[in-house]
């Protein structure tokens, strides 16, 4: 069913859904639906301003639901017609979860979920440009959207009138096993500056850990909770303002009944609802393949975590967060994964992936590109995002620590106004080259 169309507070939304091949290199193949969000303010029904395309970061997680006056909408729509790109498998878009993979066999999901990363939805996005008419537009990339606007670069740079990313320039050649190395260091120095901010929080992660080990706690749903779960909400100290809430969880952890003590109901209900694998599968299905051009990933985080054994918790020792990891003992504890497992392990030994950029046509590149790129980023190492951008032609860098990952959910607006005058700086640069080099001498 289309989402319908509605306005609200001085905002017009507007549904679209589209169709597209599964694989794009087959036309013939089973078609998908690809929904996106117009937004425009109102009185703009029939205005001239230019389109911009977001890229919603993950991978797997649809574009936000938020309203026009909020954050970096409120920028975007005063200079652009905005449009919500709900990503193949996600949201509206034909998607993907363990309910929909159910009557597939693994190698039959396997095949299915190979089409579903950034270069399919890059010509996802080529057929919906062609579809309304857009001769070009703008697009905004966040996190993983800043993955598909280098592929989007590579692969259609004629469509694109500018870019913006936000923590989201990606190493177009590291291998994956160098992505992780930098990425458990990264985390390593979160998990200090938590433990030196809260002291007592390690003695308390100590007892959960130990807890776990020892005694059988269920999730809400049913699962078993592990310590390996438990680790997993670091992944959390990679946006803004999560250490004092982090705190407060492992504060609120246990409960006394009959002189026992076990895991309170509310803690157990919030580790729950921290496991986003079970609503969106794609972010630990594909998670490792977004990184993979020619080599097959063999669960590298996994792998690379036995270099870093203090991850790995033994009883009394020292615990440690992880982040933004996919391992395979996921696919064997997330209720919701298992069904997915051996779909996950074809995936991961998978050595055939294509190419997601192509570095000489970014060297060329024409396209202004206007990127922040976060000192701190637990997620996207900012030394593989500077030798990117150092790279392609026309690009611009704002390096700050003024925010996490998520600046732009924190702060939109003005990261976005930031972004926008170097864009508009760069424009103005390639105009007056492109003016003086035709004009007579």
């Amino acid at each position: 069913m289309l989402a319908p169309n509605f306005i609200h507070d001085g905002c017009i939304y507007k549904s679209h859904t589209f169709q597209a091949p599964l694989d794009h290199s087959n036309p013939q193949s089973p078609h998908i639906s690809i929904f996106a969000r117009e937004m425009t303010l109102a009185g703009d029904e029939h205005t001239t301003k230019p389109w911009l395309l977001f890229f919603q970061g993950g991978p797997g997680f649809p574009s936000p639901r938020a309203g026009g006056h909020s954050g970096w909408l409120n920028a975007a729509l005063k200079r652009y017609r905005v449009l919500l790109l709900d990503q193949r498998g996600t949201g509206h878009s034909t998607v993907i979860n363990h309910q929909t993979l159910a009557h597939l066999s693994a190698p039959e999901q396997a095949k299915y979920l190979s089409h579903f990363r950034a270069d399919s939805i890059v010509r996802d996005a080529e057929i919906i440009r062609q579809a309304m008419g857009i001769k070009q537009w703008a697009t905004l990339g966040q996190s993983y959207g800043g993955f598909c606007t280098l592929t989007y670069l590579s692969l259609f740079p004629s469509s694109l009138l500018q870019c913006y990313v936000t923590g989201g320039i990606p190493s177009i050649d590291a291998h994956i096993d160098d992505v992780y190395q930098a990425t458990f260091k990264r985390t390593l120095q979160k998990n200090k500056a938590f433990f030196r901010q809260f002291p007592t929080a390690q003695q308390q992660c100590q007892k959960i850990a130990n807890h776990l080990l020892n005694n059988e706690e269920l999730l809400p749903n049913g699962q078993r909770f592990t310590v390996e779960q438990f680790q997993q909400i670091g992944i959390n100290f990679g946006v803004s303002n999560t250490f004092l809430p982090t705190y407060y969880q492992l504060e609120n952890a246990f409960i006394n009944v009959n002189g026992k003590e076990q895991l309170r109901y509310e803690f157990l209900n919030a580790m729950l609802a921290e496991q986003a694998f079970q609503t969106h599968p794609i972010y630990a299905i594909l998670h490792e393949s977004i990184y993979c051009q020619g080599f097959s990933s063999q669960w590298s985080a996994h792998r690379v975590r036995q270099q870093h054994s203090h991850f790995n918790y033994q009883a009394d020792k020292d615990f440690y967060f992880t982040g933004e990891m996919t391992f395979p003992w996921l696919f064997s504890q997330y209720t919701n994964l298992m069904p997915l497992a051996e779909a996950a392990n074809i995936l991961a030994q998978k050595d055939d992936w294509g190419p997601l950029y192509d570095a000489e046509i970014l060297a060329n590149n024409t396209v202004p590109l206007s990127c922040a790129v976060y000192a701190d980023d637990m997620f996207v190492e900012m030394a593989f995002s500077c030798n990117t951008l150092n790279h392609i032609a026309n690009s611009q860098a704002w390096i700050t620590n003024e925010y996490e990952h998520d600046g732009l959910r924190a702060d939109g607006e003005r990261v976005l106004e930031k972004l926008f005058k170097m864009g508009d700086h760069t424009l103005a640069t390639l105009d007056v080259t492109t003016n003086n080099e035709g004009s007579p001498s």
